[in-house]
């Protein structure tokens, strides 16, 4: 009888057993599944997210120096090169601000402070635009520019806006 007992719980231990194991099989399988579905999701909004990026790039080249073929061919067509000009007119612009006086391509006067441009995008091969602020008052000059012969640059201010403060 002892001997019955011990073998019907030695069964229904083995039955137990394989109820647990093919449960977490199926309940790992489904997990697997999941975390599959989910990296392919994950996959594909990644390969968007480059694709977005992409265009982003694109649409910001696409005003800019680098991103012009057209104005690359012209400065290259009259014997310049475009990362010289970039860096001639980044340096004529920034080397005028001065510690003590508002920068001379800003048409307004510091209020807060002087004013200093801070950025600067070439558009072409003939345009420019700054941000420039005084620490509390900022704006926006745009800058039609010109390449002499001997390779100074004329910059002249086109247009220019200081944003309120609210």
């Amino acid at each position: 009888m002892r001997g019955r007992i011990l073998m019907y719980l030695f069964i229904f231990a083995l039955l137990f057993a394989i109820f647990i194991y093919v449960n977490d099989k199926k309940i790992l399988d489904a997990k697997t599944a999941d975390i599959t579905s989910l990296e392919n999701q994950l996959e594909q909004v990644q390969q968007e997210l480059d694709s977005l990026n992409r265009i982003k790039n694109n649409n910001q080249e696409y005003f800019s120096l680098q991103g012009n073929e057209s104005a690359l061919t012209y400065l290259e067509a009259h014997g310049f090169s475009a990362e010289k000009i970039t860096a001639a007119i980044q340096d004529k612009l920034i080397s005028a601000n001065a510690s003590t006086e508002d920068n001379p391509y800003v048409p307004y006067e510091g209020m807060e402070g002087q004013m200093r441009i801070n950025k600067i995008k070439i558009l072409n091969h003939r345009w420019v635009l700054a941000d420039f602020t005084d620490g509390t008052y900022w704006g926006e000059i745009f800058f039609s520019y010109f390449i002499e012969e001997d390779g100074e640059i004329t910059l002249t201010p086109e247009k220019s806006f200081l944003y309120p403060v609210d």
